[in-house]
């Protein structure tokens, strides 16, 4: 599902995890030829409808993707104690070639793509929220998509 159907079904969850992707750099979990997990540091774009990275053309974690479309996605963290809260999604990624999408991607991100740069779209299947209270207990909240 598509972010903005995701932020429809969980709107909190989706306000939490657009603040925490915008606020920097992410790590992408993906699936290599051999099976193993890879992962790689992305800047997530977080549009109203949308979430998309760009990547180098030779970049590994495109070829995996285009390969495999399975991914993990995890927001950074400020500090080893969680501070901000932590969020994580998975789905599958889907490789995008048109030209209008790829206006609407450059339209949100926060910096300049390369045109050289492409296109993945990344489509929802589970998200999971940690959050630390004040003595540092985690406080979590999952959601996934359901199959009606």
């Amino acid at each position: 599902m598509s972010w903005k159907e995701f932020a429809a079904g969980s709107p909190e969850l989706a306000a939490f995890g657009k603040k925490r992707f915008v606020s920097g750099v992410a790590y992408i979990a993906t699936v290599k030829k051999d099976g193993a997990p890879r992962v790689h540091p992305v800047t997530p774009i977080v549009g109203d409808e949308q979430l998309f990275l760009f990547m180098e053309s030779t970049s590994p974690k495109g070829h995996d993707l285009r390969r495999d479309g399975r991914y993990a996605l995890h927001s950074s963290v400020a500090d080893s104690r969680g501070e901000g809260g932590e969020f994580l999604l998975t789905g599958t990624a889907k490789f995008i070639k048109d030209d209008d999408t790829r206006a609407i991607a450059v339209s949100y991100a926060n910096y300049e793509p390369a045109d050289r740069y492409i296109l993945f779209e990344l489509q929802i299947e589970t998200a999971f929220v940690t959050i630390y209270n004040a003595h540092g207990t985690p406080i979590r909240n999952r959601w996934r998509r359901s199959n009606d």
